[in-house]
Protein backbone atom coordinates (compact mmCIF):
# COMPACT_ATOMS: atom_id res chain seq x y z
CA UNK A 1 0.00 0.00 0.00
CA UNK A 2 1.42 3.76 -0.93
CA UNK A 3 0.82 6.65 0.09
CA UNK A 4 1.88 10.57 -0.22
CA UNK A 5 4.77 11.94 1.24
CA UNK A 6 4.78 15.55 2.08
CA UNK A 7 7.81 17.37 2.60
CA UNK A 8 8.33 20.59 5.36
CA UNK A 9 7.95 24.08 4.27
CA UNK A 10 11.97 24.75 5.18
CA UNK A 11 12.87 20.93 3.31
CA UNK A 12 15.02 22.09 -0.05
CA UNK A 13 15.48 18.77 -0.76
CA UNK A 14 13.45 17.91 -3.97
CA UNK A 15 11.76 14.25 -2.43
CA UNK A 16 8.89 12.14 -3.79
CA UNK A 17 5.30 12.98 -3.01
CA UNK A 18 4.63 9.93 -3.30
CA UNK A 19 5.63 5.76 -2.30
CA UNK A 20 4.91 3.92 -5.73
CA UNK A 21 5.29 0.26 -4.75
CA UNK A 22 7.62 -2.36 -2.95
CA UNK A 23 10.79 -1.63 -5.54
CA UNK A 24 9.68 1.92 -6.61
CA UNK A 25 9.83 0.57 -10.12
CA UNK A 26 7.68 1.60 -13.12
CA UNK A 27 7.02 -1.25 -15.40
CA UNK A 28 8.28 -0.53 -19.06
CA UNK A 29 10.49 2.50 -17.87
CA UNK A 30 11.84 4.06 -20.97
CA UNK A 31 14.07 6.60 -19.97
CA UNK A 32 16.84 7.48 -18.58
CA UNK A 33 15.72 7.26 -14.92
CA UNK A 34 18.17 5.18 -12.60
CA UNK A 35 18.98 8.76 -10.99
CA UNK A 36 15.80 9.65 -9.80
CA UNK A 37 15.28 5.89 -8.35
CA UNK A 38 18.09 6.57 -6.38
CA UNK A 39 17.14 9.41 -4.60
CA UNK A 40 13.69 7.82 -4.54
CA UNK A 41 15.52 5.83 -2.08
CA UNK A 42 17.31 8.39 -0.23
CA UNK A 43 14.15 9.67 1.27
CA UNK A 44 12.39 6.09 1.34
CA UNK A 45 13.60 6.51 5.24
CA UNK A 46 11.80 9.36 5.83
CA UNK A 47 8.62 8.61 3.33
CA UNK A 48 8.44 5.24 6.01
CA UNK A 49 7.49 7.25 8.97
CA UNK A 50 5.30 9.47 7.27
CA UNK A 51 4.18 5.64 5.76
CA UNK A 52 2.83 5.41 10.15
CA UNK A 53 0.55 8.02 9.85
CA UNK A 54 -0.63 8.24 6.41
CA UNK A 55 -1.92 4.24 6.55
CA UNK A 56 -4.32 5.42 8.92
CA UNK A 57 -4.55 8.99 7.01
CA UNK A 58 -6.27 7.55 3.90
CA UNK A 59 -8.04 4.56 5.74
CA UNK A 60 -10.42 7.02 7.45
CA UNK A 61 -10.92 9.49 3.38
CA UNK A 62 -8.88 12.00 4.88
CA UNK A 63 -7.46 12.62 1.05
CA UNK A 64 -10.87 11.87 -0.09
CA UNK A 65 -13.84 13.91 -0.75
CA UNK A 66 -17.28 13.12 -0.24
CA UNK A 67 -18.64 10.76 -2.46
CA UNK A 68 -21.40 12.85 -4.34
CA UNK A 69 -19.35 15.40 -4.83
CA UNK A 70 -15.95 16.52 -6.82
CA UNK A 71 -12.99 18.04 -4.95
CA UNK A 72 -13.21 21.71 -4.67
CA UNK A 73 -10.28 24.77 -4.77
CA UNK A 74 -8.64 25.17 -2.20
CA UNK A 75 -10.21 27.98 -0.09
CA UNK A 76 -7.90 30.71 2.10
CA UNK A 77 -8.62 32.74 4.95
CA UNK A 78 -9.77 36.47 3.38
CA UNK A 79 -9.20 35.29 -0.51
CA UNK A 80 -12.40 35.26 -2.52
CA UNK A 81 -12.73 32.81 -4.82
CA UNK A 82 -12.62 35.23 -7.74
CA UNK A 83 -9.00 35.75 -7.00
CA UNK A 84 -7.81 32.18 -6.68
CA UNK A 85 -9.81 31.75 -9.68
CA UNK A 86 -7.83 33.96 -11.68
CA UNK A 87 -4.77 32.79 -11.30
CA UNK A 88 -4.40 31.49 -14.91
CA UNK A 89 -2.29 28.75 -15.27
CA UNK A 90 -1.12 29.03 -11.29
CA UNK A 91 -4.75 28.23 -10.23
CA UNK A 92 -4.66 25.36 -7.98
CA UNK A 93 -7.88 22.65 -9.28
CA UNK A 94 -11.45 23.43 -9.90
CA UNK A 95 -14.38 22.26 -11.62
CA UNK A 96 -15.16 24.36 -14.63
CA UNK A 97 -18.61 22.82 -14.27
CA UNK A 98 -20.72 20.16 -12.63
CA UNK A 99 -20.09 17.03 -13.92
CA UNK A 100 -23.38 15.36 -16.20
CA UNK A 101 -23.70 12.24 -17.03
CA UNK A 102 -24.07 11.07 -20.88
CA UNK A 103 -28.02 11.79 -21.57
CA UNK A 104 -31.15 10.64 -19.43
CA UNK A 105 -33.42 7.43 -20.97
CA UNK A 106 -29.41 6.25 -21.50
CA UNK A 107 -28.53 3.42 -19.34
CA UNK A 108 -25.15 3.97 -18.15
CA UNK A 109 -23.17 1.37 -16.51
CA UNK A 110 -21.53 4.35 -14.33
CA UNK A 111 -22.25 5.42 -10.70
CA UNK A 112 -21.48 8.79 -8.34
CA UNK A 113 -20.44 12.08 -9.38
CA UNK A 114 -22.82 12.51 -11.77
CA UNK A 115 -26.39 13.42 -12.36
CA UNK A 116 -29.03 13.10 -15.35
CA UNK A 117 -30.34 15.46 -17.54
CA UNK A 118 -33.26 15.24 -19.88
CA UNK A 119 -32.29 14.01 -23.96
CA UNK A 120 -34.51 14.36 -26.49
CA UNK A 121 -33.13 12.82 -29.76
CA UNK A 122 -33.02 9.11 -31.21
CA UNK A 123 -30.75 7.06 -28.60
CA UNK A 124 -31.87 5.22 -26.03
CA UNK A 125 -29.30 3.45 -24.00
CA UNK A 126 -25.62 4.56 -24.00
CA UNK A 127 -22.55 2.43 -22.52
CA UNK A 128 -19.19 4.12 -21.83
CA UNK A 129 -16.54 1.97 -23.04
CA UNK A 130 -13.91 3.73 -23.08
CA UNK A 131 -12.27 6.94 -21.38
CA UNK A 132 -9.02 8.82 -21.78
CA UNK A 133 -7.83 11.34 -19.86
CA UNK A 134 -4.99 13.93 -20.16
CA UNK A 135 -3.89 15.17 -17.15
CA UNK A 136 -1.13 18.23 -16.10
CA UNK A 137 1.22 17.70 -13.05
CA UNK A 138 -0.42 19.51 -9.78
CA UNK A 139 0.16 22.28 -8.03
CA UNK A 140 4.37 23.05 -8.06
CA UNK A 141 6.64 25.83 -6.73
CA UNK A 142 7.55 28.23 -9.34
CA UNK A 143 10.32 27.49 -12.43
CA UNK A 144 13.67 28.55 -11.78
CA UNK A 145 13.56 31.22 -14.64
CA UNK A 146 9.99 32.00 -13.48
CA UNK A 147 11.56 32.62 -9.56
CA UNK A 148 14.23 34.61 -11.03
CA UNK A 149 11.48 36.86 -13.12
CA UNK A 150 9.60 37.46 -9.83
CA UNK A 151 12.58 38.18 -7.17
CA UNK A 152 13.32 41.23 -9.72
CA UNK A 153 10.31 43.51 -8.38
CA UNK A 154 10.53 42.26 -4.98
CA UNK A 155 14.25 43.04 -4.24
CA UNK A 156 13.04 46.75 -5.66
CA UNK A 157 10.47 46.58 -3.09
CA UNK A 158 12.76 45.60 -0.33
CA UNK A 159 15.67 47.91 -1.51
CA UNK A 160 13.48 51.41 -1.50
CA UNK A 161 13.73 51.36 1.95
CA UNK A 162 10.74 53.58 2.92
CA UNK A 163 7.27 52.74 2.20
CA UNK A 164 4.07 52.71 3.48
CA UNK A 165 2.28 50.55 6.22
CA UNK A 166 0.59 48.11 3.75
CA UNK A 167 4.21 47.17 2.88
CA UNK A 168 5.65 46.99 6.20
CA UNK A 169 5.65 43.39 5.50
CA UNK A 170 8.32 43.34 2.93
CA UNK A 171 11.03 44.38 6.25
CA UNK A 172 10.59 40.95 7.65
CA UNK A 173 9.88 38.87 3.78
CA UNK A 174 12.18 35.99 3.21
CA UNK A 175 11.70 34.31 0.03
CA UNK A 176 11.55 30.23 0.62
CA UNK A 177 10.03 28.92 -2.11
CA UNK A 178 11.64 26.09 -3.95
CA UNK A 179 11.77 25.43 -7.32
CA UNK A 180 9.72 23.17 -9.88
CA UNK A 181 8.78 20.50 -6.95
CA UNK A 182 5.08 19.22 -6.88
CA UNK A 183 3.68 20.49 -3.69
CA UNK A 184 2.02 18.79 -1.14
CA UNK A 185 -1.34 20.35 -2.13
CA UNK A 186 -0.23 19.18 -5.96
CA UNK A 187 0.23 15.72 -4.94
CA UNK A 188 -2.94 15.74 -3.09
CA UNK A 189 -4.81 16.90 -6.55
CA UNK A 190 -3.34 14.39 -8.30
CA UNK A 191 -4.68 11.97 -5.86
CA UNK A 192 -7.92 13.36 -5.82
CA UNK A 193 -8.39 13.00 -9.39
CA UNK A 194 -7.72 9.27 -9.39
CA UNK A 195 -10.35 8.48 -6.52
CA UNK A 196 -12.95 10.47 -8.51
CA UNK A 197 -12.08 9.10 -11.65
CA UNK A 198 -11.66 5.46 -10.19
CA UNK A 199 -15.51 6.08 -8.70
CA UNK A 200 -16.66 7.93 -12.25
CA UNK A 201 -15.51 4.71 -14.71
CA UNK A 202 -15.36 2.10 -12.51
CA UNK A 203 -17.26 0.28 -14.50
CA UNK A 204 -14.43 -0.07 -17.54
CA UNK A 205 -11.97 -1.49 -14.73
CA UNK A 206 -11.47 -5.30 -14.32
CA UNK A 207 -8.39 -7.73 -13.35
CA UNK A 208 -7.26 -7.46 -17.11
CA UNK A 209 -8.08 -3.90 -17.65
CA UNK A 210 -6.26 -1.06 -15.75
CA UNK A 211 -5.86 1.80 -16.83
CA UNK A 212 -3.11 2.28 -18.83
CA UNK A 213 -0.78 5.20 -17.45
CA UNK A 214 1.79 7.26 -19.82
CA UNK A 215 3.43 10.30 -18.37
CA UNK A 216 6.19 12.92 -19.68
CA UNK A 217 9.62 12.61 -18.06
CA UNK A 218 9.44 15.30 -15.67
CA UNK A 219 9.74 14.93 -11.90
CA UNK A 220 6.64 16.81 -11.10
CA UNK A 221 4.45 14.69 -13.88
CA UNK A 222 5.96 11.33 -13.32
CA UNK A 223 5.23 12.09 -9.23
CA UNK A 224 1.49 13.62 -10.43
CA UNK A 225 0.82 10.47 -12.34
CA UNK A 226 1.89 8.01 -9.78
CA UNK A 227 -0.13 10.14 -6.88
CA UNK A 228 -3.36 9.39 -9.45
CA UNK A 229 -2.55 5.92 -9.21
CA UNK A 230 -2.44 6.11 -5.64
CA UNK A 231 -5.72 7.80 -5.61
CA UNK A 232 -7.27 5.30 -7.90
CA UNK A 233 -6.09 2.23 -6.05
CA UNK A 234 -7.52 4.02 -2.66
CA UNK A 235 -11.30 4.28 -4.04
CA UNK A 236 -11.15 0.67 -5.27
CA UNK A 237 -10.20 -0.30 -1.72
CA UNK A 238 -6.80 -1.61 -3.32
CA UNK A 239 -8.64 -3.62 -5.55
CA UNK A 240 -7.18 -2.52 -8.73
CA UNK A 241 -4.07 -1.04 -8.21
CA UNK A 242 -2.47 0.58 -11.78
CA UNK A 243 1.04 1.75 -12.19
CA UNK A 244 3.01 4.34 -14.49
CA UNK A 245 3.72 1.57 -17.24
CA UNK A 246 5.51 4.38 -19.61
CA UNK A 247 7.84 7.59 -19.18
CA UNK A 248 8.24 9.26 -21.73
CA UNK A 249 12.07 11.00 -22.11
CA UNK A 250 12.07 14.99 -22.20
CA UNK A 251 15.63 14.98 -23.61
CA UNK A 252 16.62 16.96 -26.13
CA UNK A 253 15.62 15.93 -29.58
CA UNK A 254 13.09 13.13 -28.29
CA UNK A 255 9.81 12.50 -29.89
CA UNK A 256 7.36 12.74 -26.92
CA UNK A 257 3.70 13.66 -27.51
CA UNK A 258 3.14 14.71 -24.09
CA UNK A 259 5.77 17.40 -23.92
CA UNK A 260 5.90 20.17 -26.53
CA UNK A 261 9.87 20.66 -27.32
CA UNK A 262 10.14 19.34 -30.76
CA UNK A 263 9.22 22.61 -33.07
CA UNK A 264 12.54 24.88 -33.09
CA UNK A 265 11.02 27.39 -35.67
CA UNK A 266 7.46 28.05 -32.96
CA UNK A 267 8.36 31.63 -31.40
CA UNK A 268 6.13 32.86 -28.87
CA UNK A 269 4.22 36.34 -30.04
CA UNK A 270 4.54 38.50 -27.09
CA UNK A 271 3.15 41.85 -28.67
CA UNK A 272 -0.78 41.06 -28.35
CA UNK A 273 -0.01 40.03 -24.30
CA UNK A 274 2.28 43.44 -23.85
CA UNK A 275 -0.54 45.38 -25.31
CA UNK A 276 -2.75 44.53 -23.02
CA UNK A 277 -0.24 44.98 -20.11
CA UNK A 278 0.60 48.30 -21.15
CA UNK A 279 -2.99 49.35 -20.77
CA UNK A 280 -3.87 47.70 -17.49
CA UNK A 281 -0.77 48.17 -15.42
CA UNK A 282 0.01 51.94 -15.36
CA UNK A 283 -2.23 52.58 -12.34
CA UNK A 284 -1.08 49.58 -10.51
CA UNK A 285 2.49 51.02 -11.16
CA UNK A 286 1.56 54.74 -9.82
CA UNK A 287 -0.05 53.40 -6.94
CA UNK A 288 2.86 51.09 -6.06
CA UNK A 289 5.31 53.76 -6.61
CA UNK A 290 3.63 56.36 -4.47
CA UNK A 291 3.46 53.93 -1.55
CA UNK A 292 7.07 52.49 -1.84
CA UNK A 293 9.23 56.01 -3.36
CA UNK A 294 12.03 54.52 -4.99
CA UNK A 295 11.23 51.28 -6.07
CA UNK A 296 10.33 52.72 -9.20
CA UNK A 297 8.24 49.38 -10.54
CA UNK A 298 7.31 49.50 -14.32
CA UNK A 299 4.62 47.70 -16.14
CA UNK A 300 6.29 44.28 -16.30
CA UNK A 301 7.73 44.40 -12.67
CA UNK A 302 4.02 44.47 -11.58
CA UNK A 303 3.06 41.19 -14.03
CA UNK A 304 6.17 39.79 -12.90
CA UNK A 305 5.54 40.18 -9.07
CA UNK A 306 1.24 39.18 -9.07
CA UNK A 307 2.30 35.42 -9.12
CA UNK A 308 3.88 35.48 -6.34
CA UNK A 309 0.57 35.58 -4.42
CA UNK A 310 -0.17 32.76 -5.83
CA UNK A 311 2.80 30.42 -5.09
CA UNK A 312 3.18 31.77 -1.28
CA UNK A 313 -0.47 30.99 -0.82
CA UNK A 314 -0.71 27.50 -2.60
CA UNK A 315 2.88 26.82 -0.29
CA UNK A 316 2.34 27.86 2.72
CA UNK A 317 -1.53 27.07 2.91
CA UNK A 318 -2.35 31.03 4.22
CA UNK A 319 -3.15 33.89 2.06
CA UNK A 320 0.23 35.70 0.74
CA UNK A 321 0.45 39.14 2.16
CA UNK A 322 1.12 39.62 -1.58
CA UNK A 323 -2.32 38.99 -2.70
CA UNK A 324 -4.04 41.81 -1.07
CA UNK A 325 -2.06 44.41 -3.18
CA UNK A 326 -4.51 43.77 -5.81
CA UNK A 327 -8.50 43.64 -6.28
CA UNK A 328 -10.26 41.35 -7.99
CA UNK A 329 -10.34 43.80 -11.16
CA UNK A 330 -6.50 43.89 -11.44
CA UNK A 331 -6.42 40.12 -10.77
CA UNK A 332 -9.09 39.26 -13.78
CA UNK A 333 -6.90 41.77 -16.06
CA UNK A 334 -3.46 40.21 -15.17
CA UNK A 335 -5.42 36.47 -15.97
CA UNK A 336 -6.35 38.08 -19.30
CA UNK A 337 -2.97 38.93 -20.07
CA UNK A 338 -1.70 35.25 -19.05
CA UNK A 339 -4.59 34.25 -21.80
CA UNK A 340 -3.23 35.68 -24.03
CA UNK A 341 0.52 34.71 -23.76
CA UNK A 342 -0.69 31.11 -23.85
CA UNK A 343 -3.48 31.74 -26.74
CA UNK A 344 0.16 33.37 -28.96
CA UNK A 345 2.38 30.31 -27.83
CA UNK A 346 0.65 27.06 -28.59
CA UNK A 347 -2.86 27.83 -28.82
CA UNK A 348 -4.48 29.36 -31.87
CA UNK A 349 -2.66 32.58 -32.20
CA UNK A 350 0.48 30.71 -33.03
CA UNK A 351 0.45 29.92 -36.54
CA UNK A 352 2.85 26.66 -35.27
CA UNK A 353 0.80 26.58 -32.50
CA UNK A 354 -1.12 23.73 -32.42
CA UNK A 355 0.57 21.84 -34.94
CA UNK A 356 2.69 20.39 -31.32
CA UNK A 357 -0.45 18.94 -30.30
CA UNK A 358 -0.73 17.09 -33.44
CA UNK A 359 0.62 13.73 -32.96
CA UNK A 360 -0.98 13.28 -29.18
CA UNK A 361 -4.31 14.19 -31.42
CA UNK A 362 -2.81 11.21 -33.61
CA UNK A 363 -2.40 8.46 -30.68
CA UNK A 364 -6.52 9.64 -29.18
CA UNK A 365 -7.60 8.62 -32.93
CA UNK A 366 -5.31 5.33 -32.64
CA UNK A 367 -7.23 4.70 -29.09
CA UNK A 368 -11.02 5.70 -30.52
CA UNK A 369 -10.33 3.61 -33.72
CA UNK A 370 -8.47 0.77 -32.33
CA UNK A 371 -5.98 1.12 -35.53
CA UNK A 372 -2.50 1.73 -35.11
CA UNK A 373 -1.39 5.56 -35.10
CA UNK A 374 -0.79 7.50 -38.42
CA UNK A 375 1.41 10.26 -37.39
CA UNK A 376 4.80 11.96 -38.71
CA UNK A 377 5.31 14.68 -36.57
CA UNK A 378 6.47 13.82 -32.59
CA UNK A 379 5.17 10.50 -31.84
CA UNK A 380 7.73 8.19 -30.49
CA UNK A 381 7.23 5.63 -33.38
CA UNK A 382 8.87 2.67 -31.49
CA UNK A 383 6.90 3.45 -28.81
CA UNK A 384 3.69 3.66 -30.33
CA UNK A 385 4.14 0.30 -32.51
CA UNK A 386 4.12 -1.76 -29.24
CA UNK A 387 1.29 -3.35 -28.14
CA UNK A 388 3.56 -3.41 -24.91
CA UNK A 389 3.79 0.64 -24.21
CA UNK A 390 1.28 1.69 -26.57
CA UNK A 391 -2.00 -1.07 -25.94
CA UNK A 392 -5.32 -0.22 -28.45
CA UNK A 393 -7.33 -2.78 -26.55
CA UNK A 394 -7.55 -1.39 -22.79
CA UNK A 395 -10.66 0.60 -21.58
CA UNK A 396 -8.89 3.39 -19.84
CA UNK A 397 -6.12 5.33 -20.96
CA UNK A 398 -4.29 8.28 -18.75
CA UNK A 399 -1.54 10.78 -19.57
CA UNK A 400 0.13 13.41 -17.74
CA UNK A 401 1.71 16.07 -19.70
CA UNK A 402 2.16 19.91 -19.08
CA UNK A 403 0.23 22.86 -19.65
CA UNK A 404 1.63 24.68 -22.84
CA UNK A 405 1.32 21.01 -24.30
CA UNK A 406 -2.30 20.67 -23.34
CA UNK A 407 -3.22 23.99 -25.10
CA UNK A 408 -1.75 23.02 -28.44
CA UNK A 409 -3.36 19.79 -28.50
CA UNK A 410 -6.49 21.11 -27.37
CA UNK A 411 -6.11 23.56 -30.23
CA UNK A 412 -4.82 20.80 -32.87
CA UNK A 413 -8.21 18.82 -31.88
CA UNK A 414 -10.22 22.52 -31.96
CA UNK A 415 -11.16 22.82 -28.78
CA UNK A 416 -11.76 26.44 -27.91
CA UNK A 417 -11.47 28.20 -30.90
CA UNK A 418 -12.87 31.62 -30.69
CA UNK A 419 -15.00 33.41 -33.48
CA UNK A 420 -12.39 36.52 -33.47
CA UNK A 421 -8.73 36.74 -31.88
CA UNK A 422 -8.99 38.06 -28.38
CA UNK A 423 -9.18 42.10 -28.10
CA UNK A 424 -6.52 43.45 -26.84
CA UNK A 425 -7.75 47.43 -25.71
CA UNK A 426 -10.66 45.61 -23.34
CA UNK A 427 -11.32 42.67 -21.02
CA UNK A 428 -13.70 39.93 -22.73
CA UNK A 429 -15.80 38.23 -19.65
CA UNK A 430 -17.85 36.23 -21.41
CA UNK A 431 -14.62 34.31 -23.26
CA UNK A 432 -14.19 30.68 -23.72
CA UNK A 433 -10.55 30.99 -23.75
CA UNK A 434 -9.73 31.41 -20.02
CA UNK A 435 -6.81 29.18 -19.27
CA UNK A 436 -7.71 29.14 -15.73
CA UNK A 437 -10.62 26.53 -16.49
CA UNK A 438 -8.39 25.07 -19.36
CA UNK A 439 -5.19 24.32 -17.67
CA UNK A 440 -5.25 25.08 -13.91
CA UNK A 441 -3.20 22.83 -11.87
CA UNK A 442 -4.05 18.96 -12.19
CA UNK A 443 -6.30 20.75 -15.37
CA UNK A 444 -7.90 17.68 -17.40
CA UNK A 445 -9.08 17.07 -20.62
CA UNK A 446 -11.55 13.58 -20.58
CA UNK A 447 -12.56 11.76 -24.15
CA UNK A 448 -15.34 9.66 -23.50
CA UNK A 449 -16.20 6.84 -26.09
CA UNK A 450 -19.33 5.61 -26.01
CA UNK A 451 -21.77 2.96 -27.50
CA UNK A 452 -25.46 3.65 -28.05
CA UNK A 453 -28.65 1.65 -28.83
CA UNK A 454 -28.73 2.14 -32.46
CA UNK A 455 -25.30 0.52 -32.58
CA UNK A 456 -23.61 3.52 -33.51
CA UNK A 457 -20.32 4.87 -31.91
CA UNK A 458 -19.95 8.84 -29.90
CA UNK A 459 -17.41 10.88 -28.65
CA UNK A 460 -18.03 13.26 -25.92
CA UNK A 461 -15.09 15.46 -24.58
CA UNK A 462 -14.62 16.81 -21.27
CA UNK A 463 -12.43 19.95 -19.92
CA UNK A 464 -12.19 19.86 -16.10
CA UNK A 465 -15.89 18.35 -16.37
CA UNK A 466 -17.05 21.07 -18.95
CA UNK A 467 -18.76 19.45 -21.81
CA UNK A 468 -17.28 20.82 -24.58
CA UNK A 469 -19.95 21.87 -27.82
CA UNK A 470 -17.38 20.12 -30.83
CA UNK A 471 -19.30 22.11 -33.38
CA UNK A 472 -16.60 21.06 -35.44
CA UNK A 473 -18.42 17.21 -35.85
CA UNK A 474 -21.81 18.06 -35.29
CA UNK A 475 -22.14 17.46 -31.94
CA UNK A 476 -26.18 17.46 -30.27
CA UNK A 477 -27.08 19.68 -27.29
CA UNK A 478 -25.13 16.78 -25.10
CA UNK A 479 -22.15 17.15 -26.73
CA UNK A 480 -22.33 13.49 -28.28
CA UNK A 481 -20.47 13.57 -31.51
CA UNK A 482 -20.73 10.56 -33.75
CA UNK A 483 -17.20 8.46 -33.97
CA UNK A 484 -16.53 8.68 -37.34
CA UNK A 485 -17.38 12.65 -37.43
CA UNK A 486 -14.97 13.54 -35.66
CA UNK A 487 -12.48 11.26 -37.47
CA UNK A 488 -13.94 13.28 -39.80
CA UNK A 489 -13.00 16.26 -38.64
CA UNK A 490 -9.30 15.76 -37.11
CA UNK A 491 -8.13 17.18 -40.89
CA UNK A 492 -5.65 19.10 -39.42
CA UNK A 493 -4.08 15.84 -37.28
CA UNK A 494 -4.31 13.53 -39.73
CA UNK A 495 -2.96 15.03 -42.10
CA UNK A 496 -0.04 15.74 -39.88
CA UNK A 497 -0.78 19.47 -39.38
CA UNK A 498 -1.26 20.60 -43.12
CA UNK A 499 2.12 21.45 -43.61
CA UNK A 500 3.12 22.89 -40.83
CA UNK A 501 5.05 20.23 -39.20
CA UNK A 502 7.61 20.72 -42.19
CA UNK A 503 7.65 24.55 -40.92
CA UNK A 504 8.91 24.05 -37.82
CA UNK A 505 12.28 22.97 -39.36
CA UNK A 506 12.53 24.87 -42.63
Amino acid sequence: MGGLFAMTRRDTRSLPLFLQDKTGHFPHDTSQYDHRRRRFWHAVALVTLALLFSASYFHYGRWRWCSGSPPKTMAYSGLPKEVQQAWAAHSPYFPAAEYIAPPERCEVVQVCCSRSDSFSGYLKRVYGNIAQQLQRHGTRFPTASHSKRIKEPVQKLINAGSRSKKYEFLREFEWDLGVDDLLPLGAKEAFDSGSEHYLRYKHLVKDDQLPFVRTSDSERVVYSAANWTQGFSAASGHVYSPSVSVVISEEKGANNTLDGSRCPNAKKLKKPGKAWRDSFTPPIVERINEAVPGAKLDNSDVTELMPLCAFETLFHGTASPFCGLFTVEEWQAREYYDDLLKYYKTGHGNSLGPVQGVGYANELLARLTGQPVQDKTQTNQTLDASPVTFPLDGNFYADFSHDNQMVAIYSAIGLFRPDEPPRTDGLDLARQWRISRMTPFSGRMITEKLRCDDDGEYVRILVNDAVQPLEFCGANEDGLCALSAFVESQVYARSNGGGDWERCFS
